[in-house]
């Protein structure tokens, strides 16, 4: 299959609720498990869209098969897909996402959300988490490791990008005390909700 590279000037309509779960539910039916949720998804789209080389600098082809977890070696047009339709129509909803996540941040940064889970307490407390948002946003970075490294290394966007980093990196990689931060609901609900604020100031210095 020839995939599409991603060009912001095509008009596409956004995703509804209803087609982001069958998204996810698609995906989830791919054999095997290197295929993303429909939050890893979210994050990889808008470390996509935020690199210093950004989605629409790379080939379709480079970076779409990473969502269903790659297409392997001398299998049919449609793998790992039942049918060449439904591997169409994943594409097809993922370049809608991307554009959609594009035009909120540039033309609407203040009503983007991430998607990212939220567990409600027995008190009826919301707890966020965005480990699975933040291990899809870390995927992308490897498409520009030099720049993403600059970046997480720079005294300004550097501690921005910390939570990301702290959720969405190697567990077996962490301190013990950010094992611990993890470990606490509460903290990881706090890195969760600053991981949105580092979105927008690279979405700023983007613009």
């Amino acid at each position: 299959m020839q995939y599409p590279d991603y060009k912001p000037a095509i008009e596409a309509p956004a995703l509804s609720d209803d087609e982001l779960n069958a998204l996810d539910d698609l995906l989830a039916t791919v054999p095997g498990d290197g295929a993303l949720n429909v939050e890893m998804l979210d994050g990889y789209l808008t470390a996509l869209l935020l690199a210093p080389k950004p989605a629409e600098q790379l080939r379709g082809a480079d970076w779409l098969p990473t969502v269903w977890g790659g297409d392997g070696e001398g299998d049919a047009p449609s793998a790992p897909f039942a049918s060449g339709k439904q591997k169409k129509q994943v594409v097809v909803m993922v370049l809608r996402h991307l554009r959609s996540i594009d035009q909120a941040l540039r033309h609407q940064p203040d009503a983007w959300e991430p998607v990212f889970s939220v567990a409600e307490t027995g008190d009826g407390q919301e707890l966020a988490d965005a480990e699975d948002w933040c291990t899809g946003f870390l995927l992308a970075t490897e498409f520009d490791a030099d720049g993403w490294g600059a970046l997480f290394d720079h005294p300004q966007w550097g501690p921005l990008l910390a939570p990301v980093g702290l959720l969405g990196g190697d567990i077996d990689s962490l301190s013990a005390t950010d094992a611990e931060r993890l470990d606490d609901p509460q903290q990881r609900d706090g890195l969760s909700r600053a991981v949105p604020d580092a979105v927008l100031a690279l979405a700023s210095r983007a613009r």
